[in-house]
């Protein structure tokens, strides 16, 4: 019993420090396999689902960004999700004279440090239901509570659910959304 108590003690402790991680090994994401070993860049390229992402990225100059060490947060929405913005909208902010405006979007996605869907669940439930984080972009994010599940909202009110948690980077960690957050 004393053995028990010893080991749930320092897993707690561990947790509570941030040292344990989990060990279920590569997460999935559209078709392949993303390895915590590699950077953000360099799983998001593998990814079947995020083709529309990678090349807004490569488009924004964004990529050398996020292959840096961050750590940083991505909430990475798939491709059907731009596929749901109105006719046009892509196209346009891909052109090279809409540069800034891409940054903007794409950057709004991105939150400094590395917070697990744990920590998000776990600020959610400290202020009751909506915890609010800063984007790279420099306007705020919400994450809200959506049964078990969590949802992120832009500040215009458009949410986005998240899909696939936690897949962990060398750089960070990414959550699948299934919608396009706008600044």
């Amino acid at each position: 019993m004393t053995l028990k108590l010893l080991t749930a003690s320092c897993c707690a402790a561990a947790l509570s420090l941030g040292l344990a991680q989990a060990d279920h090994g590569p997460t999935d994401v559209g078709g392949a396999a993303m390895l915590p070993e590699r950077n953000i860049i360099q799983n998001a390229v593998n990814s079947g689902d995020h083709e529309t992402l990678v090349a807004a990225v490569q488009a924004a100059g964004l990529a050398e960004v996020l292959q840096g060490e961050g750590p940083f947060t991505v909430f990475a929405p798939v491709d059907a999700a731009f596929q749901r913005l109105p006719e046009g909208t892509v196209e346009t902010l891909l052109r090279p004279e809409n540069q800034d405006q891409l940054q903007t979007v794409l950057t709004y996605h991105v939150v400094p440090g590395n917070l697990t869907r744990d920590d998000l669940w776990e600020a959610v439930m400290a202020r009751d239901g909506a915890a609010s984080f800063a984007t790279v972009q420099g306007e705020r994010l919400t994450v809200m509570r959506n049964g078990n599940n969590l949802k992120v909202m832009d500040r215009n009110g458009n949410s986005a659910n998240l899909s696939v948690v936690d897949v962990a980077q060398a750089n960070g960690v990414i959550h699948v959304v299934d919608r396009v957050l706008l600044p």
